[in-house]
């Protein structure tokens, strides 16, 4: 058996505040490999994005460790952790956050841009993501132009045009109508496994985590599984 991309061990997070110290997570346990799709599902304050920002370098587990990709990015310094994220991990949110004065194609490339810098292959990359997921003719548009789905999608091919191993979704589908979210997440599937990414995405919606393979719950600081319907 293939060693786990990523391994939580007993993973916690604890913040302080004037009535005491409140426990978000609790020994979290998680082992996951690239291929696995993965929705998260709990009420809002149970704790689910604070995990997705752990797993993404943006935050700091309070016990605990963690390791992606054989690394563990708890104990790099923070140039090395923004080094390790923009190789590894991609993000999507519930907001696109486009850049407006770019283009589709430049707001795709912008991850490259804090890279190596943007090469000729890598153009050709993100032009058949986004011809990919439909929009190979919205190219020279500005996020302005584009619809609400529109704008979602061309934050996926932006999360993945480094070739990620661990995408990362905070509710992608939240600010869309049913219809366009469902296709989203339809997409955002497909292309997680042709891409052999691990997708772990975390949202309110019923209707999107039904889609996921794998489902798990956060409940009272822990990951429990959902059995399939």
């Amino acid at each position: 058996m293939s060693q786990a991309d990523l391994v939580l061990e007993s993973l916690s997070k604890d913040y302080s505040g004037p009535a005491g110290t409140i426990s978000v997570l609790r020994n979290v346990t998680l082992s996951l490999q690239r291929g696995n799709a993965v929705a998260i599902t709990g009420p809002s304050g149970s704790g689910k994005s604070t995990l997705l920002y752990i797993i993404g370098t943006l935050d700091q587990p309070t016990s605990g460790r963690f390791t992606l990709m054989g690394a563990e990015p708890a104990k790099l310094s923070a140039a090395e952790q923004a080094g390790f994220r923009n190789r590894h991990i991609g993000f999507i949110f519930q907001d696109h956050h486009l850049l407006p004065q770019c283009s589709v194609l430049e707001n795709v490339l912008v991850p490259l841009v804090a890279g190596s810098g943007v090469k000729p292959a890598d153009e050709q990359r993100a032009r058949k993501l986004l011809e990919r997921v439909g929009l190979g003719h919205r190219v020279d548009h500005r996020p302005a132009q584009l619809s609400g789905g529109e704008r979602q999608r061309v934050a996926v091919c932006r999360a993945l045009i480094n070739e990620p191993a661990v995408l990362l979704a905070d509710e992608p589908t939240g600010s869309l109508d049913r219809q366009t979210a469902q296709t989203v997440g339809s997409l955002l599937l497909e292309l997680s496994r042709e891409q052999n990414v691990l997708l772990l995405c975390v949202t309110h919606s019923s209707e999107l985590a039904g889609q996921f393979p794998l489902r798990m719950e956060l409940r009272d600081g822990q990951l429990v599984p959902i059995a399939a319907s």
